[in-house]
């Protein structure tokens, strides 16, 4: 996904909206945005990341 695209930005807005993310949700995200290939993989992604960021 290519985070300078607008239709990108207005879907992670409505993501963080949505989810009430926090400052270091918002950032996992926009760091996975580009390895992500689309909102599905990147919600998987950030599912991962939040799993894993505990061990």
């Amino acid at each position: 996904m290519n985070i300078n695209d607008k239709s990108v930005l207005d879907l992670l807005n409505k993501l963080i909206v949505i989810n009430r993310l926090n400052k270091v949700q918002i950032l996992q995200m926009v760091n996975l945005v580009d390895i992500s290939n689309d909102i599905n993989d990147l919600k998987e992604n950030l599912k991962w990341e939040s799993s894993n960021s505990y061990l």
